[in-house]
C-alpha cells in the first residue's frame, strides 16, 4: 500500500520519525512539498548547526566522510535515513520505499496527515527550503 504525506506545516523530526515507522512496517511512502517542512528552533542556530555538519570530515580519509546534501528533497531523505537501521538489510529495503519530492507532482490519492507532527504556533522556526537556500542550493 502507498501512503502520500504532504509536508507543509509539519515539524521535520516528528514527521521523519512517523515516516520511518511506516517504512519499517513495509509501507511505501511518498512525501510531497518537502521544501515547506518546518524546522523548529532559532534559525541562526539551525543554519550554523547544518553548516558545521556539512564541514565535518575524517582527517585521514576525507572521501569516507558523511555526505550531507543541500537540496531539500535529498536533505529530508537523509534525515529520514538517520532514523532507520540503515546498516541492516531491513533498513535498506525500507529506505528504498521512500520517495521525496520538491513541489507537488501529480500523484493520485489523498494525503495522510500525522496529527502529532503539526507545527502549532512556533515562534522561532524556518522551512527546509529556506535552510537549503542559506546553505547555497539553487533548485
Amino acid at each position: 500500500m502507498m501512503i502520500i504525506v504532504d509536508g507543509p506545516g509539519m515539524i521535520l523530526g516528528r514527521l521523519a520519525s512517523n515516516i520511518a515507522k511506516k517504512l519499517m512496517e513495509g509501507e511505501e511512502v511518498h512525501l510531497i512539498n518537502c521544501e515547506k517542512i518546518v524546522i523548529s528552533g532559532d534559525p541562526e542556530v539551525t543554519i550554523e548547526r547544518y553548516t558545521q555538519r556539512r564541514r565535518l570530515q575524517h582527517k585521514g580519509t576525507p572521501e569516507f566522510s558523511p555526505k550531507w546534501p543541500k537540496i531539500p528533497n535529498l536533505l529530508v531523505r537523509r534525515m529520514i535515513r538517520g532514523m532507520l537501521p540503515f546498516k541492516k538489510d531491513k533498513g535498506r529495503t525500507a529506505f528504498k520505499k521512500l520517495k521525496v519530492y520538491v513541489g507537488n507532482p501529480e500523484i493520485k490519492g489523498k494525503p495522510t496527515i500525522f496529527e502529532n507532527a503539526k507545527a502549532v504556533e512556533l515562534k522561532r522556526s524556518m522551512s527546509v527550503g529556506a535552510l537549503c537556500r542559506r546553505l547555497g542550493a539553487n533548485w
